[in-house]
């Protein structure tokens, strides 16, 4: 089985990342962790080594990629939901684990949501932690 874990720098992207690193171990699934940006900045290296960080305390052996999408500028979470579908397609991923910021009706209709649209696909299982 192989689990992939977006992060997006946020404590709820890396609570799910903790709970990723034990829903991989109880199923000796494969982990895989991906940042979606729009470019490589010393934002995303930061999200980075702190997921490094996480997965090197925990035995780990996976290296957080950067998925980069030049397109994010309109509904940006709704791009990076689909972004994320994109890599399950294309590496066949069997599992999501995702974090949710709770975000309201309101900012779903003018942002979107990346967790969202990946959920509402339905084209793999996924798991929202808050």
């Amino acid at each position: 089985m192989d689990v992939l874990v977006p992060i997006d720098g946020s404590e709820c992207s890396f609570r799910a990342l903790d709970f990723g690193i034990e829903f991989a171990r109880r199923f000796e699934a494969s982990l895989h962790v991906v940042h979606v940006s729009d470019s490589e900045t010393d934002a995303t290296a930061e999200i980075l080594e702190r997921a490094r960080k996480r997965l090197r305390e925990e035995g780990v052996a996976d290296e957080p990629e950067v998925s980069t999408d030049v397109d994010l500028s309109f509904r940006p979470a709704n791009q990076v939901g689909k972004d994320i579908l994109e890599l399950v397609a294309e590496r066949g991923y069997d599992h999501v684990v995702m974090g949710h910021h709770g975000a309201g009706a309101v900012e779903r209709m003018m942002l979107g949501s990346a967790a969202h649209t990946v959920v509402e696909e339905e084209s793999v299982p996924v798991t929202i932690v808050p």
